[in-house]
């Protein structure tokens, strides 16, 4: 896809500060409550998937869902300060190239069968705080600085599923909890259907692994349910780890390749714990490997969920911020024709994310009015014909 991560190579001596003790119990996944009524019938996932309509929907929700997450760690990555936190920095960029597969493969399944991903829309910037989407709100999603919130806000984001989970494919508790229920209207509607009438899309739409992609994981083009069981598969995986009870993702690292990856979850909770996971770990085992060196204090003092309205018009923050909502908004602009069979935009998408970090960090450098916090990038959407800047696939241009 579109990202590949920063292959920092800085090296520095910095104090392992630890967040909290740590209880083995705490990342146990727990029983999830009975799926049955106090009858002893079967009660019915919410969200059900009954129809191609319903799946094309669910499908966008996922896209929406992947992205909810792109913002927050960006937040913390960029607030890192130059060559501090060199581990953090390589985690966390691991972690949002995946994200953006996910996306993709999302967007491949909605192809798939007939959709049309939607990334140029208010919906996928709501402003902070927000719920992930379609949740039942059991995490609230700020635009943190790299610290001990921003770490507890992505563990909430990526808890596995719960061994006795059931699908949800609305008020879902656990992102697991949504794609399986996704999996399921998939299983049952080739059934019902016919597999040839649900992957009814174009193949020319889907997006291939030699379209600029260099992470963890593969992309998968989705084109029967096999493939979309993969597709789906390789999610959650990333998200939690294999069959849902292993802290290891099937993938090697992305910036150490002779290391096996933890899933996402657990990379989270490696910076947490200020140690690795080595073979033979487990969730109940937690991370016995090499320590890992965080240094919390070298973070830039970003202010919580930036706002544009914080700042008065025409000052320098909130012009840089104006300018960086512009930037964002074209990106995603541009991702939206990649996705819709145009990927000779993706080009264009990878430049435009390194103009990005740019706008984010000067941001990050800009003292907010009572020079306590500095100014951060707000992620708020602007509508297409308020934007002076679009994305060519030679680079971003300016209008009026």
């Amino acid at each position: 896809m579109v990202f590949s991560a920063e292959n920092s190579k800085a090296s520095a001596a910095i104090e392992v500060l630890p967040m909290n003790r740590f209880n083995s119990t705490s990342i146990i996944v727990k029983e999830a409550d009975s799926a049955t009524s106090p009858a002893g019938m079967q009660t019915p996932s919410a969200g059900t998937i009954a129809s191609l309509e319903s799946l094309r929907q669910h499908l966008q929700w996922a896209i929406e869902l992947e992205h909810a997450t792109i913002p927050p760690y960006l937040c913390a990555l960029y607030s890192i300060e130059p060559g501090r936190n060199v581990e953090a920095v390589e985690v966390i960029s691991s972690v949002v190239v995946e994200e953006m597969l996910h996306l993709t493969l999302a967007a491949n399944l909605l192809n798939a069968v007939g959709g049309q991903p939607k990334l140029d829309d208010p919906k996928l910037l709501p402003g902070y705080p927000h719920s992930l989407p379609h949740s039942n709100g059991w995490v609230e999603i700020s635009l943190f600085r790299f610290g001990p919130e921003a770490i507890e806000t992505f563990l909430k984001i990526e808890q596995p599923m719960a061994t006795a989970g059931r699908p949800e494919g609305d008020s879902y508790e656990t992102i697991a909890q949504f794609y399986e229920a996704i999996k399921q209207g998939f299983s049952e509607l080739s059934v019902t259907l016919g597999e040839a009438n649900v992957f009814c899309g174009d193949p020319a739409r889907q997006v291939r692994d030699q379209h600029f992609y260099s992470g963890g994981g593969r992309i998968i083009a989705v084109g029967n349910l096999a493939t979309a069981l993969a597709a789906l598969e390789e999610i959650v995986e990333q998200g939690e780890g294999a069959h849902h009870v292993q802290v290891w993702d099937g993938d090697n690292d992305v910036f150490h390749p002779e290391r096996d990856e933890v899933a996402h979850y657990y990379r989270f909770q490696e910076l947490k714990l200020g140690r690795r996971y080595r073979r033979g770990d487990t969730p109940r085992s937690g991370p016995t490997g090499n320590p890992i060196s965080i240094d919390w204090g070298s973070v830039r003092p970003m202010r919580t969920n930036p706002r544009t309205s914080d700042h008065a018009p025409g000052s320098p923050i909130r012009l840089a911020q104006e300018e960086f909502n512009q930037s964002y908004c074209a990106l995603l602009q541009c991702l939206e024709q990649a996705l819709n069979g145009a990927p000779e935009m993706l080009g264009a998408a990878i430049g435009a994310m390194y103009t990005l970090k740019a706008k984010a960090q000067k941001l990050m450098e800009m003292p907010t009015e009572d020079g306590r916090e500095t100014a951060g990038p707000p992620f708020e959407y602007v509508a297409p014909d308020r934007r002076t800047v679009t994305l060519q696939p030679d680079g971003e241009r300016r209008g009026g």
